[in-house]
């Protein structure tokens, strides 16, 4: 972990339904990358990798759908109903995660990137290497509001959803730029722009 990126690194992250996805868009319209953990927990355990079959070591060729590759759906329902089984599958799939993200950053030769990543605040430790973290927040009625429009659930299992990740509080106390992402779209555009600025000073000033 000693080589350091050529890129400033920045970490953007935000509860579920902050707008990280809008954020993110705004940078890469800029023409800065954007390394998404998401995209990175799929290609992970694509069929032929290694994570995949520690994947059905772990848990049996019965989680594999007809093309031989995860069976997301049936997966995800395993694991929201047993706590072992998603540490289980954490355990595999967090460590590759974070490497796909490194390799990322340290291939990077632009001035800076941003590695999205929503559960920030819940490894932090694993990612002490990144220059700064980027909080897209809103407040929790907010989110919940948003939650059961975008994903048409009731709001208790909202509000699960959000007791499972790290408190607005937590994810606040690792910010060292916080975008508040309640208000329009103008507002979010000049946010983004402005914090593109200041980004750019930093990766000259190191």
């Amino acid at each position: 972990m000693s080589e350091r990126p050529h890129a400033l690194v920045i970490a953007l992250t935000g509860g579920v339904a902050a707008g990280k996805t809008a954020v993110a868009r705004r940078f890469e319209a800029l023409g800065v990358a954007v390394h998404d953990a998401d995209v990175a927990a799929r290609e992970v355990i694509e069929p032929g990798t290694g994570g995949l079959t520690a994947v059905v070591d772990a848990f049996g060729a019965g989680v594999l759908d007809g093309a031989g590759r995860l069976d997301r759906p049936a997966m995800r329902r395993r694991v929201f109903a047993d706590p072992a089984a998603r540490k289980m599958l954490e355990s595999i799939i967090h460590p590759r995660v974070r490497q796909w993200l490194r390799e990322r950053a340290l291939a990077e030769r632009g001035p800076y990137c941003l590695l999205a990543i929503p559960l920030l605040a819940e490894n932090i430790a694993h990612y002490r290497w990144v220059d700064r973290v980027l909080l897209v927040d809103v407040p929790e009625p907010v989110q919940i509001t948003r939650l059961i429009a975008r994903d048409g659930i009731d709001e208790t299992l909202a509000r699960r959803m959000l007791a499972q990740q790290a408190s607005r509080a937590e994810r606040l106390a690792l910010a060292d730029d916080v975008i508040e992402n309640n208000g329009d779209e103008p507002a979010l555009d000049r946010a983004v722009v402005e914090l593109h600025r200041r980004y750019l000073a930093l990766a000259s000033a190191r």
